[in-house]
């Protein structure tokens, strides 16, 4: 039996990629349509298309203009970056099917894709990731993301890890990386907020000899270090905004100069960018410019912080604590869940160090704990929510259907009886 053919139309060749692996996997062939004219070639011979919105020459809106004029009984998906209400309405009066926002949920996309088609019931694939050692991921919710993690990670994929300070983006750059093509390639950290405004760009992209006071020799910058492998660009929000083109042309083609220099030197490199900021403020506040975010947010992954995740406390803890040769007595088990790691893992790592040192013994007491863990008490027992708070029993409700489903939403939206697209709006109102 043919598998049902889909367009995915994105003047982005690595979204096109990331989104083609996706759907391959799931078991479609696809078609790559780089602009419009190409996707309007393509459109009789597919079962469905997924068309980016906003494209350089015939925008998305006006493929689908075309398309609903030639051939009405096509499904169309739109794929969008900021969800525009004008564009949504034109496009669903026009005859779009759905809009999805980008950074794509890879799972929501092939949901969407099924439910299009009518092929819902089709095995998908739920294998378990293998992590390293060190790697924690006993909640529902961190399964999710490095699940994630790995689909992406062959792909050439711009990936933008976001998460609270200490959630281990590092930690998730290391994997991504290990797990891709480049993993026999150098993997350059770079923390973009320890790195003086003045030395920045030298920092990253070098500097020819006599570039400027105390440049005695040339220099390679991290860029070229990092060529055929991966660069982590932590903190990236930190950038300053004067670098920030720069950056973007190196993103775009690949290319760039040396401080002082006249030649443009090219390189092969996959980028991982992380923040702790939320860059569509920034965007908004002109702090961070627009179009290097579209081209960064290629492939988004959210880290959720501790205290949405106290599944994961007690096994980090013996992870933390193995080469320490050091136990939790049972009462220190119940401190640690009960305080909410604002710092998160780097929080929770440096107050087993702490109470490591303070143990008279083998046995961690909770005495030993940091004074405000040691005071953290439970405000409200698992599952208990005050009557009337309806916002509170919806978003509870939410949270247990999607550990129900190891992350599902259309399994978790039928769990609720509300619609898949109902379930994302919510999910959005209560930043989960």
């Amino acid at each position: 039996m043919a598998r049902p053919l889909i367009a995915v139309v994105d003047d982005d060749a690595a979204q096109r990629q990331l989104l083609a692996n996706a759907l391959e996997r799931a078991g479609y062939e696809v078609r790559l349509c780089p602009n419009g004219e190409e996707a309007l070639l393509a459109a009789p011979e597919c079962a469905l298309m997924l068309l980016d919105v906003r494209m350089p020459g015939m925008s998305g809106l006006e493929v689908l203009t075309h398309v609903k004029r030639q051939l009405p009984a096509l499904p169309v998906i739109l794929l969008t970056a900021f969800i525009d209400v004008r564009d949504a309405v034109a496009a669903i009066k026009t005859g779009a099917l759905d809009y999805l926002e980008k950074p794509v949920d890879l799972d929501e996309l092939i949901a969407a894709v099924d439910d299009a088609l009518g092929t819902s019931g089709r095995p998908t694939d739920t294998g378990t990731v293998e992590l390293p050692g060190n790697v924690v991921a006993e909640s529902p919710a961190m399964r999710t993301v490095f699940a994630q993690a790995a689909r992406v990670a062959p792909s050439g994929a711009t990936v933008l890890i976001l998460g609270e300070s200490g959630t281990g983006k590092q930690v998730m750059a290391e994997f991504i990386h290990a797990r891709s093509p480049r993993a026999a390639m150098p993997l350059v950290n770079v923390n973009c907020a320890a790195l003086p405004e003045h030395l920045v760009e030298s920092e990253l992209f070098g500097h020819e000899k006599g570039a400027f006071t105390g440049a005695d020799a040339q220099r390679r910058g991290r860029f070229e270090e990092a060529s055929g492998g991966t660069i982590f660009l932590d903190e990236i929000g930190e950038l300053p905004l004067t670098l920030q083109p720069k950056l973007l042309h190196v993103l775009e083609s690949g290319r760039f100069r040396r401080v002082g220099g006249s030649d443009e030197l090219q390189v092969d490199v996959r980028v991982i960018a992380a923040t702790n900021r939320n860059l569509q403020d920034d965007v908004k506040s002109g702090a961070f410019r627009e179009d290097l975010y579209f081209r960064l947010n290629v492939f988004a992954l959210t880290l959720p912080p501790l205290r949405e995740r106290r599944d994961d406390v007690l096994p980090l803890a013996e992870v933390l604590l193995r080469d320490r040769k050091r136990n939790l007595a049972p009462a220190t088990e119940r401190a640690l869940m009960a305080y909410d790691w604002p710092g998160n893992v780097r929080e929770l790592r440096n107050a087993l160090e702490r109470a490591s040192l303070m143990a008279s013994g083998t046995l961690i007491l909770p005495t030993d704990l940091p004074p405000q863990v040691q005071e953290a008490k439970l405000m409200e027992q698992p599952g208990r929510v005050l009557v009337g708070d309806m916002q509170e029993i919806q978003r509870r409700a939410i949270l247990e259907a999607l550990e129900k489903t190891g992350g599902n939403k259309t399994r978790a939206a039928a769990l609720l009886n509300i619609s898949r697209r109902n379930l994302i709006y919510k999910l959005r109102e209560y930043g989960v």
